[in-house]
């Protein structure tokens, strides 16, 4: 259910956006260790928001905590969108060093992650 609502809203959004059809869509969402401190969440949200300048098939990127007001989100509390011109960028990007040790950074405190790929589609 939690994930149908998420992409049913993902889609709404990004339907009504200037992006264009057949972009390919990487929808994270992350859901912290209990433990896991306020720092450490700033210091990942950083260290996400400097993928774009690092990686180069990022074409976009935009994140958020959860506002949920439906109470939904089942603990995960940060959504990422990244966008590439298409799914090779996001190919290129998986493997790419600077993800990996961003990767790396985010293991320690993470409970959980949910990831969402898609080609983005306008009818």
């Amino acid at each position: 259910m939690f994930k149908t609502i998420l992409i049913t809203a993902m889609s709404a959004a990004l339907a009504s956006s200037a992006l264009a059809e057949n972009e390919f869509r990487h929808v994270v969402l992350f859901k912290f260790k209990p433990e896991a401190t306020a720092e450490q969440v700033k210091e990942i949200e950083k260290a996400f928001a400097e993928l774009p300048s690092k990686i180069d098939t990022i074409t976009g990127y935009e994140w958020g905590p959860s506002e949920s007001v439906e109470k939904l989100n089942d603990g995960f509390t940060h959504c990422f969108l990244v966008t590439f011109k298409d799914k090779a960028g996001l190919e290129a990007y998986l493997p790419h060093e600077a993800h990996k040790a961003f990767g790396a950074k985010l293991k320690p405190i993470l409970e959980k992650a949910l990831v969402f790929d898609y080609t983005a589609k306008k009818d």
